[in-house]
């Protein structure tokens, strides 16, 4: 008897975010029918919060939530110790508990100082084995929930089919819809099997823009059949696969509704016709935050809040003002532009993805070891395994094996204005080694001088660095420096990018290098697994994520 009541405890917990939406628990009705209209339509907006602005800031939110009893909060920089405190007392003046939420695309490190980030997407579009991505999403939502925290904003879903998007990029699994799919498919579940609330972004799909939405409306002039068999493609195969929630991008799209300079976040043929209608989808619809210059540039004073309740978002996060927000809902309703019915739905879907994130348990974060608590080993280890499973080999296979480990060897790098860590790994394996460090700006001598020195070195290993906290395109190397590694790449020399590989473009002649190694970002862990796979000590099985035309395409890896 013991055993089928385990067995049966074990079941229930299984249950998805869905299937509970499907049969609500008795406490969504018991919260429900004690809020008044502005307390359901409060439930529906999440507020921004930092804890690296100084305590009256953090105070300040505080007083909001208290004030106007919203839904959810959404955590960005600060510290993790201070982001305890801070929700703590967020929770404890919230007569229904916040959804606690944060934009943790590679995790906690995303926005938080002293945790742990994980690989960017793009890092992972390389991996071929998609259950070391599942482990990552269940690692990211252990440390969410010691956070006490409910709700990822991620994955991202976006097909980065436009090299030059200066927004998606390297937060994109890569340019193959199928690969994009199977990939995000696995973080997803990992983070849902974790307890974790997902958001699927950015509908109906931001990877094909060369205008960032922060900034300005990006506008997709595509037909409806390329965006239903290409960008929609992810996101109508996670929908089949259980996503949780679905973020709305702010686009103007004229094949899906050409109402002028209208973002998509405010259109309800896109909105509810698309996403709810044809495409089924039953999980929370959030929308991208609503202080961006795409949905605020041409819907001002609350417009914006209120066509996105219309239109038919659950979830409204950083409303410019929630309180003016509000009152444009409520005065709606009583004038029969809203249905109340729909607000109740949304605000159902809320309370039951509070009561499947385990919130009808009041519980307080226990602050003691909070950054040990997220610093697991375990993930450390992880991040390396996921980055020796990305490190991808485009040349220069059976180069690389013949090596000579006595022979002098010069190792090189640039962009940086110091030793590496890429440097001593690489040193390790070869043991007649010297340093050379050339910065992004070194001067024509400096380069000279090294040039003219590697010459008496019968082997040459060159790291090329971008310095960047994020690895865009155009990696920031001086005119100098970039004919260097072109001239080094026509000689017998063997080279590691650690930049986002987009950047392969702008470094012309790497493609007739005697070996390539790609490392997509800057980090040691990266640097480690590059010199393992130089070293021989590795055997690199990524592949690449995205086409570097005319010199390498989608899946290229030796």
């Amino acid at each position: 008897m013991l055993f089928c009541i385990a067995a049966f405890t074990a079941s229930a917990q299984k249950q998805s975010y869905l299937e509970m939406l499907a049969n609500q628990p008795k406490w969504v009705d018991s919260v429900f029918k004690k809020l008044s209209r502005r307390e359901k339509i409060a439930q529906m907006f999440f507020v921004r919060a930092h804890t690296n602005l100084g305590q009256k800031y953090t105070d300040s939110v505080g007083l909001v939530i208290k004030k106007e009893q919203l839904g959810g909060v959404i955590f960005f920089q600060g510290g993790p110790v201070r982001q305890a405190i801070a929700t703590n007392a967020y929770q404890k003046v919230s007569r229904v508990p916040l959804i606690v939420a944060n934009d943790g695309e590679w995790g906690l490190g995303m926005r938080l100082d002293s945790t742990i980030s994980f690989p960017y997407q793009m890092t992972l579009g390389a991996i071929q084995n998609k259950d070391l991505i599942y482990k990552m999403g269940q690692e990211v939502a252990k440390d969410f929930k010691r956070m006490g925290m409910q709700m990822n904003l991620a994955p991202d879903a976006d097909i980065n089919n436009n090299a030059k998007n200066p927004v998606i990029n390297y937060r994109s699994f890569g340019e193959n819809k199928y690969n994009v799919a199977s990939k995000t498919a696995a973080y997803m579940k990992g983070m849902q099997d974790g307890g974790l609330l997902t958001t699927l972004k950015h509908f109906p799909g931001h990877g094909d823009t060369d205008v960032d939405s922060h900034y300005d409306l990006p506008q997709l002039t595509f037909s409806a059949a390329r965006l239903d068999s290409l960008e929609m493609y992810p996101f109508k195969e996670l929908i089949r696969q259980g996503a949780s929630g679905i973020m709305i991008a702010h686009m103007n799209i004229p094949a899906l509704d050409n109402t002028p300079n209208l973002p998509s976040t405010l259109s309800k043929p896109i909105v509810t016709g698309i996403l709810k209608e044809k495409l089924g989808f039953k999980g929370l619809i959030i929308s991208d935050a609503m202080d961006m210059k795409g949905v605020i540039k041409y819907f001002k004073d609350g417009q914006a809040d209120l066509m996105g309740i219309i239109a038919g978002n659950d979830i409204l996060e950083l409303s410019e003002n929630s309180d003016r927000a509000i009152h444009l809902v409520r005065r709606s309703v009583r004038q029969g532009k809203i249905e109340m019915k729909t607000i109740d739905e949304s605000v159902r879907k809320i309370l039951t993805a509070k009561y499947w994130a385990g919130l009808n348990k009041r519980d307080t974060i226990l602050t003691q070891g909070i950054v040990a608590g997220v610093n697991r080993n375990s993930s450390n280890a992880l991040v390396q395994e996921l980055a020796n499973a990305s490190v991808t080999l485009l040349k220069g296979k059976d180069y690389i094996k013949n090596l000579i480990p006595i022979r002098r060897t010069a190792i090189i790098s640039v962009g940086v204005p110091s030793v590496t860590k890429f440097q001593k790994e690489i040193s390790k394996g070869f043991y007649n080694s010297v340093y050379y460090v050339l910065d992004k700006d070194a001067s024509a001598i400096q380069i000279s001088n090294i040039a003219r020195e590697i010459g008496a070195f019968d082997q040459v290993i060159v790291g090329i660095h971008d310095s960047r906290a994020r690895p865009g395109n155009n990696i920031p190397l001086n005119a100098g420096v970039k004919n260097f590694i072109k001239e080094l790449a026509g000689k017998n020399a063997v080279f590691a990018l650690f930049a986002n590989p987009y950047n392969l473009a702008g470094l012309p002649g790497l493609e007739n290098s005697k070996g390539l190694v790609i490392g997509y970002q800057k980090e040691d862990y990266m640097q480690i697994s590059a010199a393992a796979v130089i070293n021989n000590r590795l055997v690199p099985t990524g592949k690449l994520p995205v086409s570097i035309l005319p010199n390498f395409k989608f899946g290229d890896g030796l």
